[in-house]
Order: structure tokens, then sequence, then C-alpha cells
């Protein structure tokens, strides 16, 4: 990984966020058991790590405190087809437009698949290629007489992330999903949920931990790394999140009893951070982030992070940077490296308390 910059935390280049992974280190396919997974536990206190496994979690998070999850449930939004003249095409469907029937998507190949273009999915399931948006994605209407989203659960396929180098398998329904997911709308799993188990999560009730839900649909930009110099000139994807009241009534009661909030994933920290006002209060409603978390961010609301080995130059190993200290996370990166340890999605989990 190299030398470590001698520049301020706050002031890091994105190519101080770059490592090298041997690429059979990415996870192909998940661990045969969810919570059979590696944990490697960073304690920011003392500067140390741990190796465990993921159901060994348990020692770690004490009762009253709070496990806050992310129950975004991903979508078949990967759809193949045919062009009229016969070649190949792929829709990604990334979120509802106010008509049912239209969507924002990506397509391919781009140049071929202009407005006024059809792809032909099925018999009786063609997508129209309505218009070219400024930044390349494509409004796109579903033509079936079915409904739109029993089509496409039965058409579409998992849009597994572009560094699994294979097909989406049957597994893929199950295992990029967690057990906790309810309502779709992502295109890419919330992954550090992907390691509990349902047994483990009632352990962790028993134990008198609460075990709070929170939405935030998960967009294709989350794959999108880090491509200027400065992180600060980096263009931040949007993504919806909704926190209902009842859960920011419980975060905020954990903490005014001097409970913690442990944080699963990225996308639980950027909403509960996103939602929170500078006291740390977290406000209940709908809403968009564009929060970018990167070296010198105060953190208002998470107080310990559960999260996967993330991409480099990516803003979500910027984010772990944040939370963990840029050394302490790099460090772990090189061990995880060293120790063999499974990357990305489908990979293994680091706890930072």
């Amino acid at each position: 990984m190299g030398g470590w910059p001698s520049v301020p935390d706050q002031d890091l280049p994105t190519r101080a966020f770059d490592y090298q992974l041997p690429p059979e280190l990415i996870a192909q396919y998940p661990a045969d058991q969810r919570d059979e997974s590696r944990l490697m536990v960073l304690d920011r206190a003392t500067d140390t790590i741990e190796h465990r496994r993921f159901r060994e979690i348990l020692d770690y998070i004490p009762a009253r405190d709070a496990l806050v999850v992310n129950e975004t449930r991903v979508f078949p939004a990967r759809l193949l087809g045919r062009r009229a003249g016969g070649g190949e095409a792929e829709i990604l469907l990334l979120r509802p437009l106010a008509e049912a029937h239209e969507w924002e998507a990506l397509v391919r190949p781009g140049a071929k698949l202009r407005a006024g273009k059809q792809v032909v999915i099925s018999d009786d399931f063609t997508i129209d290629i309505c218009a070219v948006q400024p930044d390349g994605n494509r409004i796109v209407r579903l033509n079936t007489s079915e409904d739109v989203h029993a089509v496409i659960e039965r058409h579409g396929h998992v849009p597994l992330p572009p560094y699994l180098d294979r097909p989406d398998e049957g597994l893929d329904r199950e295992r990029y999903q967690t057990v906790y997911a309810r309502e779709r709308g992502s295109v890419a799993a919330p992954t550090a949920g992907l390691h509990f188990t349902a047994p483990l999560l009632e352990q962790l009730r028993r134990h008198d931990v609460h075990i709070i839900k929170v939405l935030l649909h998960v967009g294709v930009g989350t794959f999108r790394p880090v491509e200027v110099e400065d992180p600060a000139e980096h263009d931040m994807h949007e993504e919806q999140y909704q926190i209902d009241a009842a859960a920011a009534a419980a975060v905020n009661q954990v903490r005014a009893h001097g409970g913690k909030v442990w944080a699963v994933g990225t996308t639980v920290t950027r909403t509960l951070e996103s939602a929170a006002d500078e006291q740390g209060v977290v406000r209940s409603g709908p809403g968009s982030t564009r929060l970018f978390i990167r070296p010198g961010y105060r953190f208002r609301v998470v107080d310990h992070l559960l999260t996967n080995f993330h991409l480099p130059r990516s803003t979500l190993l910027m984010l772990a940077a944040a939370f963990g200290g840029y050394q302490l996370i790099m460090r772990a990166y090189r061990e995880a490296v060293d120790r063999r340890y499974r990357f990305y999605s489908y990979g293994d989990a680091m706890l930072i308390v």
C-alpha cells in the first residue's frame, strides 16, 4: 500500500485510498452460512485489531444499545433482451417515476439505444427508450398488460456488482439480500447486513439490544470510484431514505439514556447522520442525501460501525477511514490482505468499536 501521506486526514488526496488487492480475494460467492464470515474487530481506543467470526459479534454489543439496520430490499433490476436489429441489450432499472410504467434506467449498449428505440424482453414485455438525460441515463417505458413489479420479478436478474465476474444464479435471490429486507427499491444490497441470521438477531433481542430499522434505497452510484484527486470535488450520488417516527424516537431515547448506536453499514450511517441535527437528535420523515462522509467529518449519532471491506478510491472506504481513523483503517486493510480475508459484497466484515 506504500507509505502513509504526511498531510492531515481531512486533506487526504484520493490516491491515499488506493491499495493493491489480489483478484482472488474478491469473494465471488457468499460464505456457506451467513454468520460464518470472518469478523475483523478494530478498537480505536487501543489501536488494536482482533480476528473473530461474525457470530461472535454478540460479545461486543451490550444490552440497551441500539443496532440500526437498513430494511431496503434489492429487486431484480437487470433486464436482458434484444434490440430490433437482433443485438443483445441490457436495461438496469434505477427507480420508478411518477407514472408506474416509466423508469429511470441505465442501458447497454448506450450508443445503440437512443430515444425511439425498443428492447424486447419477451413476447409480451417490451421496453421503449423514451428520452436520454444529460447524465446519459434513460427514461424508459415498460410495456406490459400485467402488474409491472410482477413482470420485473419474473424476468429480472439480480443486479450483482460489476466485480462479481459471473452471471447471477438462483442462490443470489436469497443471499444478495438481508434476512430483514422489506421494502424493494435498491439495486445494490446493504452488504454489512448480509451476515446476520434470524437466530442471531433473536439472540441480540434476548440480550436486550434494541434493533431499529430505517430505510435507504441503495443506488448504483455506490460502486462509482472517486476519480478526482481532491475528494472535495467529487459529485456525490443522491439516495432516498425514510425514518419513521418510532425509529427516530427509539434512537434518540437510547442516546438520551447513555446507550450507544451501532450502525449496520455505510447506508445506515449516512441515513442517521443526514437526518440528525447538530446535537445528534434524529428527525423522522423522508429525505434525500448527498452526504459525503470522509476524514475530517464529525459524527453526531453513530458510535460504532459494522461494515464490509470496500473498493479502493471509493466513497465507502473514505467513510470507514473517517470513522475508524485513516491510519488504523489502512493498516487493517493491509492485514486483511495478508490474512486472506474475503473482500467486497459477499466478503467478510469489519467491526469498528
